[in-house]
């Protein structure tokens, strides 16, 4: 006896599991209608690539945010930061599609992030990656004591909690 086939589920949320690359889509959809919004997640905002300890404890500060990352892509520095856009809908469209951004209007599906793994040979969540990634440029800032060398920026790293 053949096991039965299973019934593909129609549904635009089974289709967007279904759809992995841009190939795959069927002829004539519309690539946003099997898309997770990945878009509307995030911004990133070009900055100033840290030369100078000073620079570096600008970008520990971005990190000292809630859902703020940097990251380096083709050489060139951006915060990114993880947020929803208020008008994003629960079926991942624009809630206001005819009033959106001038920015959102330029962006096309041609070469948006649909299949994008997001790998970055630099990517920084905490201010501690930075600071170490910063001690390998400079050298460390803090002495083995715990003492700040001359040319520090900041005060003594703080001792840890006592344990209770």
């Amino acid at each position: 006896m053949s096991k039965p086939k299973a019934k593909k589920d129609p549904s635009p949320a089974a289709t967007r599991q279904r759809i992995r690359r841009r190939e795959d889509l069927p002829q004539g959809e519309n690539l946003c209608d099997h898309c997770s919004a990945k878009c509307c997640h995030y911004f990133a905002l070009p900055i100033d690539e840290p030369v100078s300890r000073k620079d570096f404890d600008f970008v520990r500060w971005y990190l000292l945010h809630d859902r703020a990352s940097v990251f380096v892509d083709e050489e060139t520095w951006y915060l990114l930061v993880h947020t929803t856009c208020k008008h994003l809908q629960d079926d991942n469209r624009c809630g206001i599609y005819e009033t959106r951004p001038q920015i959102c209007r330029e962006y096309t599906t041609d070469e948006c992030e649909f299949e994008d793994d997001w790998c970055y040979e630099r990517y920084f969540e905490t201010p501690e990656q930075i600071d170490e990634y910063a001690d390998a440029l400079f050298g460390p800032q803090f002495e083995q004591s715990g003492r700040r060398k001359e040319d520090s920026l900041r005060s003594r790293r703080p001792t840890g909690l006592p344990l209770v």
